[in-house]
């Protein structure tokens, strides 16, 4: 598997502007899931809620993946940590899918009722306008300098999206109509999308090599993975 995907029409300072951005993207993630993490396993815990706890230690995982990210471009050579980097983010996809699916799993048998927690909503609406703008921005620098590991990390908080939907659709629902069941469903389907990256990201598969020729512009089109 090639690591990168190389974009010959990027100057030299072109490459170094974005493997700068990246970083930044990368910090800017790690820094705001740190706090999310430590918030929503606080509150989780003090309402009882396993839905709020999975966020949480889902936005470690994320942590996880944005370091592996954040080693890469650290490198005098960011293309030869490439491949490693992929393998530790579909690990963290991996560790994803399977939490969130016992915690689904244990919520749907009836392990546990959560409380009502405001903070806890407050927290999934923020994330669910935060992630989307991170994720989108990490992900056009990557695509642009050919970076698999920066298109799987920008993916991973893409994921984080889906889950703070996901979180703020239960965490209402049971407030509004005490529908405990709602959570756990979604959950299994973010889980299953979280194995499809995590496979994606083992094989390099994040995204499609970057633009050599305007020629390849129909090849990219179909890829998936658009600057949408």
């Amino acid at each position: 598997m090639a690591s990168t995907a190389q974009n010959p029409s990027l100057t030299d300072a072109r490459r170094a502007l974005l493997a700068r951005r990246i970083r930044l993207f990368v910090a800017a993630t790690i820094s705001y899931n740190a706090i999310e993490a430590v918030v929503a396993i606080g509150e989780g815990a003090r309402v009882s809620s396993t839905a709020l706890v999975g966020f949480g230690l889902d936005s470690v995982i994320e942590v996880s993946s944005a370091a592996a990210v954040a080693w890469q471009f650290a490198g005098r050579d960011p293309e030869a940590r490439e491949k490693i980097a992929l393998r530790i983010i579909a690990f963290s996809f991996f560790g994803l899918a399977t939490y969130v699916t016992v915690d689904a799993v244990r919520a749907l048998v009836g392990a546990g009722e959560a409380e009502h927690s405001t903070l806890g909503i407050l927290l999934a609406a923020l994330s669910l306008a935060v992630m989307p703008v991170l994720s989108y921005a990490q992900r056009r620098a990557g695509r642009e300098l050919g970076s698999l590991s920066a298109v799987a990390d920008s993916k991973q908080t893409l994921l984080c999206t889906y889950l703070s939907a996901v979180l703020l659709v239960g965490l209402a629902l049971n407030s509004l109509f005490g529908w405990s069941w709602a959570d756990p469903i979604a959950g299994l389907v973010i889980a299953a999308i979280a194995v499809r990256e995590g496979i994606n990201a083992w094989r390099g598969e994040t995204c499609c090599p970057a633009p050599t020729a305007v020629a390849s512009e129909p090849a990219r089109a179909g890829c998936g993975c658009g600057d949408d």
